[in-house]
């Protein structure tokens, strides 16, 4: 077997990894549908709602963080995924209940959105720290960049299938699709015969059920490149990692497009994505330092190519290249903090990891919105070049202080 696939001699990793694929599929069918909603239906073609909806989803990953990292360490990782699975489920059949009625409105998207947030600001880390109960530990990043694969390749597939189910059955069914596509990632966890490690369930004196929230921040604030990679990752997001905001402003407003147009450029985007996810997995050890601030830079130069796109095909097959960046920086910043982390704290500092990663394009969604609509959709991509070129200069001087350090007589 290749090396970029070995996780998959493992039978429950297998199993895991097809029962969530065919989630993330429905995921990205309601994602695509949720968008086109808001900006084409409900708001006037206003970008700016579309950030307040990507808002309101993304930011309970921020102030739910000290319980959520605390559950994914403490509670039972399958357990707890089998509820999170369900309750999305449920919110994804209301919400497509209440488009079929005819009678939505913004709001009611927006409420849904939130409850999703909540729901999956628990179901995020512990799906990333449950891959660690289900593989090996030299494994893992090979399973980190293979889930990466699942995800992008739902992210591929996902919105084009959307683009066209919208225009033949509308919305409303889309949103009840994606109620099917949890069942699969429910039997796997119903089926999973694996053991959970002994600190996951521990309620000793040592580990006690109270939630100690400060002991990821430590963690990371102990481990200087940690934090540095953190802040890279808090720069790019909160600016660049916003495409559905910007993604739906160009195709709206600059290149008068439909859902099915809109749907083939976060393809694009999603084949990009799918070759840096592959080659993170093919790597046998953990991305360096000096790779993350590489990537950093990638990301930089392809946003501002993007934004300078003059035409539809232009920006959209340089979008691949946007989509391989953002991708290597994201799964490279997982990865690097999963394996550099003891696996006793990995739930919180995973939690915090994709709260500054979802929290962080939380937060920048409504200024993206807002450039959006009054300067033009392309300052929304342009921005998130200046962001990439301040997170490589970040960690270039984190770099040189480092090796300065390190040459200094004293040492």
């Amino acid at each position: 077997m290749s090396s970029a696939f070995r996780s998959f001699a493992n039978p429950n990793y297998r199993l895991w990894f097809m029962g969530a694929f065919i989630s993330n599929l429905g995921t990205w069918l309601q994602r695509t549908a949720q968008d086109w909603i808001v900006i084409a239906e409900l708001s006037d073609k206003n970008a700016s709602a579309v950030g307040l909806v990507v808002f309101l989803q993304f930011a309970p990953q921020i102030f739910l963080l000290p319980l959520t990292g605390w559950a994914a360490d403490k509670l039972d990782r399958r357990k707890l995924l089998f509820t999170t699975q369900w309750l999305m489920a449920v919110l994804a059949l209301i919400l497509g209940l209440l488009v079929l009625s005819g009678h939505v409105v913004l709001w009611q998207v927006c409420a849904c959105a939130f409850a999703l947030g909540c729901v999956a600001a628990f179901d995020a880390p512990a799906r990333h720290a449950f891959v660690s109960d289900v593989v090996s530990e030299k494994e893992l990043s090979n399973a980190v960049g293979l889930n990466s694969v699942s995800f992008n390749s739902a992210r591929l597939i996902g919105p084009a299938v959307a683009g066209v189910l919208i225009a033949l059955i509308g919305t409303g069914w889309v949103f009840m699709i994606n109620v099917l596509s949890f069942i699969p990632l429910l039997t796997a966890l119903y089926l999973f015969k694996t053991r959970l490690p002994s600190i996951s369930l521990d309620k000793g004196k040592n580990h006690t059920d109270k939630p100690k929230f400060l002991d990821g921040f430590r963690y990371i604030w102990q481990h200087r490149e940690m934090t540095i990679i953190l802040l890279m990752a808090f720069l790019i997001c909160s600016l660049g990692m916003n495409f559905s905001v910007y993604l739906s402003a160009m195709t709206v407003h600059v290149f008068q497009g439909h859902a099915d147009q809109y749907g083939f450029l976060i393809s694009m985007m999603a084949i990009g994505s799918i070759s840096g996810a592959l080659v993170t997995a093919s790597r046998r050890s953990a991305p360096s330092f000096s790779f993350i601030i590489l990537v950093a830079g990638l990301f930089a130069l392809s946003c501002g190519l993007v934004a300078m796109s003059a035409s539809f095909w232009v920006f959209a097959v340089l979008l691949i290249t946007l989509g391989l960046s953002l991708q290597l920086l994201t799964t490279s910043t997982v990865s690097y903090m999963q394996v550099a982390t003891e696996k006793r704290y990995r739930g919180r500092v995973m939690a915090i990891v994709l709260a500054t990663m979802l929290g962080s394009t939380a937060l920048g969604a409504p200024l993206v919105g807002w450039v959006a609509d009054f300067f033009g959709a392309r300052w929304s991509i342009a921005i998130g070049s200046v962001s990439g070129t301040l997170a490589a200069a970040l960690g270039l001087w984190f770099l040189y202080q480092q090796r300065r350090a390190a040459a200094s007589p004293s040492n």
